[in-house]
This record gives structure tokens, C-alpha cells and sequence, in this order.
């Protein structure tokens, strides 16, 4: 069913007609956003987490629908609402799987920061997750299982 869901989803993601515009300020801050969402499941603090997709979802209304469609924008806000709305850390971390792999699509089409980003994949959880830094550092296991997990590419 998780594979099926995916499969959907970066279906969605890749029929959609992007703007030109491929380093737009908007999506930048998105991708900053959902930093903090990992940070914060890093830190084991789902009220972090909650607060930090609440300021996700804020950012993501604030994406030009010519950027990107509102299809793309209502998938990512689905996701980051239910992590907002969880207060349990491991149904939080299980949202962020699927917000995860969507805001991996948008590395195929946008540049999310100016320097390099990391998709980083843990085995355990069978997930994949972006990141600022080349360490890895877990967001689905935070402190039980910091380092479990590795770099799979390098997004310049």
C-alpha cells in the first residue's frame, strides 16, 4: 500500500508542468521549513515537529500556483497538516515518510537551497529524507538510532 501511495504521488509530481522559474524564493523557504520538521523528529520533540509543519503549511500557501500547481501544493499541506495535528512522534515520523518522498520530487525540478542537498535513506524505516548536511542524521529513529542510515545522492 506505502509503495502504491508513493507511486500516486510521484506520479502527481511528475505530470505536473513546472514554471520556468527553477530557484524560486517560495520553494526555498519550503524546503527550509521542512528542515525544521526533520530537526525537530531528529530532537525526538513531536511539538516541535507540529509547530515547524504549522510554519510549512503557512509557506506553502504562500507558493504562486504558477511555481508550482495547487495539486502539488495541497499534497504537501495534506501531509504537513497531519503531522501537525499528531502528537505522537512515530505517527509524525511515519507523515514525514510521505512528506519526504513528495519534497524529494521537487528536487527534480526546482533547486532548493544554493548549496548542496542530501537524500539520506535509512534501511529500518525503509525511507528516504533531505537534508542540509552530508551527516546523517535520523529523523525516524532520532536519539535511539541518530547515525542509522546513509547518503544515496548529492543534489547540487
Amino acid at each position: 500500500m506505502k509503495k502504491f501511495i508513493f507511486t500516486a504521488v510521484l506520479t502527481v509530481f511528475s505530470v505536473i508542468t513546472f514554471s520556468a522559474q527553477q530557484n524560486d524564493a517560495s520553494i526555498s523557504k519550503l524546503f527550509q521549513n521542512y528542515l525544521s520538521i526533520k530537526n525537530a523528529l531528529v530532537s525526538d520533540n513531536s511539538d516541535n515537529a507540529s509547530k515547524a509543519a504549522n510554519e510549512f503549511i503557512k509557506s506553502a500557501s504562500m507558493i504562486d500556483f504558477k511555481v508550482l500547481s495547487e495539486g502539488n501544493i495541497n499534497v504537501l499541506k495534506k501531509d504537513a497538516s497531519q503531522i501537525s495535528d499528531s502528537r505522537s512522534i512515530d505517527s509524525q515520523r511515519e507523515i514525514f515518510g510521505h512528506l519526504s518522498q513528495n519534497m524529494i520530487s521537487l528536487t527534480k525540478n526546482f533547486k532548493l537551497a544554493d548549496k548542496s542537498v542530501f537524500v539520506q535513506y535509512c534501511p529500518m524505516a525503509d525511507s528516504s529524507w533531505l537534508s542540509s548536511e552530508k551527516e546523517v542524521k535520523n529523523p525516524f529513529y532520532g536519539s535511539s538510532m541518530l547515525s542509522c542510515g546513509s547518503v544515496k545522492s548529492e543534489i547540487k
